[in-house]
């Protein structure tokens, strides 16, 4: 049984194929964060070495020892893994899931290989990877899952085949929530829209209280930016940027909260409150939003698009992150009343 929700149009591919028995050597996984990219990974791992007729059975040992990482055939390497470097997944680790992929199936019957946040390849390990894509060996199935296309190598993309993971509708994640993990319906309902489609990030939420309180630490400090000083801006857009340099997992994060905010404000600007991702913060956004002109705010959002695709391709991000908060209006500037 497929575990992975709102993706029907993948599921139906991915039964046909299987019948079929022509599934690719090689699958991207693509969307955003927590949307189900590694259930999903994990259900094709478990359909290919199910010992069902209907798989994924998700109950035989096979499809049980993948579920809980006990499977000889099934690998995953994240950027975590203790052979990747901090900051990206080097070529030692893909040279070791070649020698993987050449042995033959030890428990099952083909080797699955995933490669999860694949966007953080070093050129050496992407290099690497494509070649053994070229040649790919017999009973082994590629899965690399990322959430910035842009970052891969276009000659990789070309030899595998693309599952784009989209968006799943509140009501479903609501019902998830609240049917399958007894989560009360307020809860559940605010956790639905907060996540934007991706039902990892409520059920994770749902559990640790702590990332909605992250979350309102980075939306406090948006709602004083507006205000700020350019200095206190420099000096926000200069410590983002070390975060990048960390972690740009995390820095990434602090980026889509500014854009759930700015897209907020636009939604509000134009009539359409009811279609707003923060909802716990209607007031505040209802209030800032009369503080600006909707062409101010359209602009910033093309500014927050435009410097998330440039730190994407790995420009300076401390600088682009300066011009971006040098370009952040303020209700002290409002040339227009829409």
């Amino acid at each position: 049984m497929w575990q992975v929700i709102g993706q029907d149009k993948i599921l139906t591919l991915l039964d046909n194929s299987l019948k079929q028995n022509s599934l690719a050597h090689a699958y991207i996984l693509l969307g955003a964060p927590h949307i189900g990219k590694m259930t999903l990974a994990i259900n094709i791992a478990q359909a290919l070495n199910c010992d069902d007729t209907k798989p994924p059975c998700g109950k035989c040992q096979s499809c049980r020892h993948i579920a809980t990482g006990k499977h000889a055939d099934v690998t995953c390497v994240t950027l975590d893994s203790k052979l990747t470097s901090r900051t990206e997944i080097g070529i030692d680790t893909i040279k070791e899931l070649q020698r993987t992929a050449n042995l033959p199936p030890y428990e099952g019957k083909c080797k699955v290989l995933i490669i999860y946040e694949a966007e953080y390849l070093s050129t050496e390990a992407s290099n690497r990877l494509l070649k053994i894509l070229e040649e790919p060996p017999q009973n082994v199935v590629w899965l690399l899952l990322s959430a910035e296309e842009p970052r891969l190598l276009p000659t990789i993309i070309s030899r595998c085949q693309r599952l784009v993971l989209k968006p799943v509708p509140p009501e479903q994640i609501q019902k998830l929530l609240t049917d399958s993990n007894g989560i009360k319906a307020s809860k559940a309902k605010l956790l639905s829209r907060l996540c934007q489609g991706c039902p990892g990030w409520a059920l994770s939420a749902a559990a640790d209280d702590d990332l909605l309180q992250q979350r309102k630490k980075r939306i406090d400090k948006i709602k004083s930016l507006v205000e700020g000083t350019l200095t206190q801006r420099f000096t926000y857009a200069q410590q983002l940027g070390s975060i990048f340099s960390k972690d740009r997992r995390a820095a990434m994060k602090i980026m889509d909260t500014w854009l759930t905010w700015w897209h907020d404000l636009m939604l509000i600007k134009g009539g359409y409150e009811e279609a707003i991702t923060n909802v716990d913060y209607g007031a505040t956004l209802k209030k800032q939003a009369k503080e600006l002109s909707l062409n101010q705010i359209k602009e910033f959002l093309v500014n927050l698009f435009q410097t998330q695709k440039a730190i994407s391709m790995n420009v300076n991000a401390r600088l682009a992150l300066e011009s971006l908060m040098l370009n952040l209006p303020t209700k002290s500037t409002i040339t227009d009343k829409v």
